[in-house]
């Protein structure tokens, strides 16, 4: 049974900045994080394929957000900073098992698992 263990997230003022987590319990191709807020479609943020190093970041978030890679095994962050209250969301971890090429990163069907979600709020 696959595990996608998330931590981070809360209530933060605009501008300021957020650390989420997230672990995966096996071997993972890639790891993402995806948001939606209330009354609208879930969106892409950002995703890391561990084999090349390639990271991969919507548009509204890039220069803004960053996703890294943690010491721990199949472990990421994803640094969110400047944030805007628009950037208030839930925010899953999703997990990629299978190769898919980096030109799927930005679809839900890349990602085999998805963890519950965590609540980032921004206030103006």
């Amino acid at each position: 049974q696959v595990q996608l263990t998330e931590s981070g997230g809360g209530l933060v003022q605009a501008g300021g900045s957020l650390r989420l987590s997230c672990a995966a319990s096996g071997h993972t191709f890639a790891l993402g994080w995806w948001r939606q807020a209330p009354g609208k479609e879930r969106e892409f943020v950002a995703a890391i394929m561990w084999h090349s190093r390639d990271v991969f970041y919507a548009d509204a978030v890039k220069g803004r957000f960053t996703i890294s890679e943690a010491n721990a095994k199949n472990t990421a962050y994803l640094q969110l900073s400047s944030l805007k209250p628009e950037d208030t969301a839930v925010y899953s971890c999703a997990a990629a098992f299978t190769p898919v090429p980096p030109t799927y990163m930005h679809t839900p069907a890349a990602y085999d698992y998805w963890a519950k979600g965590t609540q980032v709020t921004v206030s103006s």
